[in-house]
């Protein structure tokens, strides 16, 4: 049985010729911006997700009418990403330098909105109501979740559960869609087609988990960004909340309003990074990954046994290992 790197580089060729055949008529405004984020060193997880659901649930049927599908899911991954990067004012994505910083907000605006359009279009070719509904589903529930994170990260009082309604939206739900989109197109049964969402979605938040750790104390070679960039940035994700509740109510407030001003000073900056460290606050946040990954993984029971289903197994550790 192939590992899951080696099913990635197995399908990956016909992932990205699909992504260059999608995009090839870009305008030519937005075209170096969508070569820029396609080209970034991207696993092609989502993708992937979709092609082992549907090989899992499939029965044998054929995979190859199904990349213009898979990478029309990495098409809806970085027009996200474009978006992310301007809202956060992001410096780094993917160890290089943020797409809005080389082209102009407009240009990679404008780019990520031509990457939604054409993944709508190459799901409506597959001529399937509920692919279609799926899909729209995931973009609406992908900008509720920029939405919340707009409203409600800054504020002095988030609670773990609202941090969660926000990544659920933010990184889940695509996740969800991804197993989703595979399983209706393999035709299987409808408990099978929930199975599959419960899959992506757990799936989906322990990746932002674990990811949202890993920037308060992962190196940029394993993370793509620099270290504390969400700090930076003004975002209170888990490990942060996690630090806030641990201090005075007036000193909470000061910082918060300093994260939100973007007033932090460096010297700051350092100290709430060290603290994080040394109250192994970073390992906290990443534990909660263990819960959804365990709901994940009781899932794929309703999966039959194949090599395929033992693959996506792998993929909750490929998750949980991009800490180490």
């Amino acid at each position: 049985m192939p590992s899951l790197i080696e099913f990635f580089h197995q399908h990956r060729s016909q992932i990205d010729h699909s992504l260059r055949t999608i995009c090839s008529d870009l305008n030519p405004v937005v075209q170096p911006v969508a070569e820029h984020i396609l080209s970034g060193g991207g696993k092609r997880l989502r993708p992937a997700l979709c092609l082992l659901t549907f090989q899992a649930l499939g029965q044998g049927k054929p995979v190859r009418g199904l990349y213009p599908l898979a990478a029309s899911l990495e098409l809806i991954h970085s027009a996200t990403l474009l978006h992310d990067d301007i809202l956060d004012n992001a410096s780094m994505r993917r160890s290089q330098s943020a797409a809005h910083l080389l082209f102009g907000t407009s240009a990679t605006l404008l780019a990520g909105d031509a990457l939604l359009a054409k993944a709508n279009k190459v799901v409506t070719e597959y001529n399937s109501l509920p692919l279609m509904a799926c899909i729209s589903e995931a973009i609406y529930q992908t900008a509720t979740g920029e939405i919340l994170e707009i409203e409600r990260m800054k504020q002095p009082d988030l609670s773990r559960e609202e941090y969660l309604e926000i990544i659920v939206g933010k990184t889940g739900f695509l996740l969800q869609t991804c197993c989703q989109s595979g399983a209706i197109m393999a035709g299987c049964s409808d408990a099978q087609i929930e199975a599959a969402k419960c899959f992506g979605l757990n799936m989906g938040i322990a990746f932002q988990l674990v990811d949202d750790a890993m920037d308060y104390a992962a190196s940029p070679t394993q993370s793509g960004k620099p270290l504390g960039g969400d700090l930076r940035e003004g975002k209170l994700t888990l490990p942060l909340i996690f630090f806030l509740n641990t201090l005075d109510q007036d000193v909470k407030a000061g910082i918060l309003a300093r994260i939100k001003d973007y007033t932090l000073a460096d010297s700051e900056q350092q100290w709430i990074l060290r603290r994080i460290q040394d109250l192994g606050l970073s390992q906290k946040a990443r534990e909660e990954a263990d819960t959804f990954l365990h709901t994940a993984r009781e899932a794929l029971s309703v999966f039959p046994s194949s090599p395929e289903r033992d693959l996506l197994t792998q993929s909750l550790e490929f998750i949980r290992d991009r800490w180490e």
